[in-house]
């Protein structure tokens, strides 16, 4: 699978289309640091090849993969943005803050990010003892053994499953077991929307909503939710995304401009738990513009 994203990719660096000319960049990345099933060195191959000039490594509510990932990028000269992707909660389902040039080495993020973390090791052996009950014999320290990090989380379930060929896929075994309302599904505590985006400016960095088409709510439901996010201190929306259709993206554009929000975007590259996105073009038509980077980065100064 790795070598033929590679590969991919590569072709389309390589075939005069303006794949690399259009100066793309990638602002949500998951690594093996948090859910994604690729290293931090990995990700930042996949980038190069893809011709990105600018990334984001934004794991879920950790920064590990941040001081490697800009090593790379020295080297392959490629701008690592210091990031994550913090889970909230909103009503009975989660909601995802991205943050953006942050100060990643700030003790109080650090212990923030910590608790949340912890608050995944406190769930995910419940989630384990439903499966057991449904007849699916495997174990938590399995999971974390597969993980092969301190962020564990219901991918690395779903993998597990996977592996043991208990469902065929990550989607399968979301909708099957893990997803919300199915029966291995177990809540875990989490702060509020603008609590996250508060943790996020006072780490210095630009807090951004992740995936708006996520959000379970009308489209006014979610003008009114991003304008109070934006009187707590939201500064963006992640317009461009792997799985937006042209009119969610339009919409999220105009209600970026309504609000007087920045725009950002990314593929949301996972690797295995979703294999039909990559690094830098999502499903094959993601075009992030590097002229959304300056407005994000100018932001974070003035924050």
């Amino acid at each position: 699978w790795q070598r033929g994203v590679l590969r991919r990719a590569t072709s389309r660096a390589e075939d005069g289309g303006g794949y690399i000319t259009m100066s793309r960049i990638d602002l949500h990345l998951h690594t093996t640091h948090s859910d994604g099933s690729f290293s931090t060195g990995e990700v930042m191959a996949f980038a190069k090849q893809a011709g990105l000039k600018a990334l984001a490594i934004t794991d879920h509510d950790i920064i590990d993969g941040i001081p490697e990932a800009t090593a790379i990028g020295k080297e392959l000269e490629i701008e690592v943005v210091p990031g994550v992707e913090i889970s909230s909660r909103l009503g009975e389902s989660e909601l995802h803050i991205l943050g953006y040039f942050l100060n990643w080495t700030d003790p109080l993020l650090a212990q923030r990010l910590s608790t949340l973390r912890d608050s995944r090791h406190l769930r995910n052996p419940k989630i384990v003892q439903r499966l057991n009950e449904l007849g699916i014999p495997i174990t938590y320290e399995e999971v974390r053994a597969l993980a092969g990090t301190e962020s564990v989380g219901r991918p690395h379930i779903a993998r597990l499953l996977m592996e043991k060929k208990f469902v065929t896929s990550a989607k399968e075994a979301f909708d099957r077991y893990l997803a919300n309302g199915r029966p291995a599904f177990v809540d875990r505590e989490l702060p509020e929307p603008a609590e996250a985006v508060r943790w996020i400016r006072e780490a210095g960095g630009v807090p951004v909503l992740a995936h708006p088409t996520w959000v379970r709510t009308s489209a006014d439901g979610l003008r009114v939710l991003v304008r109070e996010l934006k009187a707590a201190g939201l500064g963006g929306i992640e317009v461009h995304y792997s799985t937006h259709t042209p009119s969610q993206t339009t919409e999220y554009l105009d209600l970026a401009k309504q609000c007087d929000l920045l725009v950002t975007g990314g593929s949301d590259f996972h690797g295995v738990t979703k294999p039909d996105i990559e690094v830098g073009i999502g499903r094959g038509q993601l075009k992030v513009s590097e002229k959304l980077l300056d407005p994000l980065r100018k932001a974070a100064t003035s924050s």
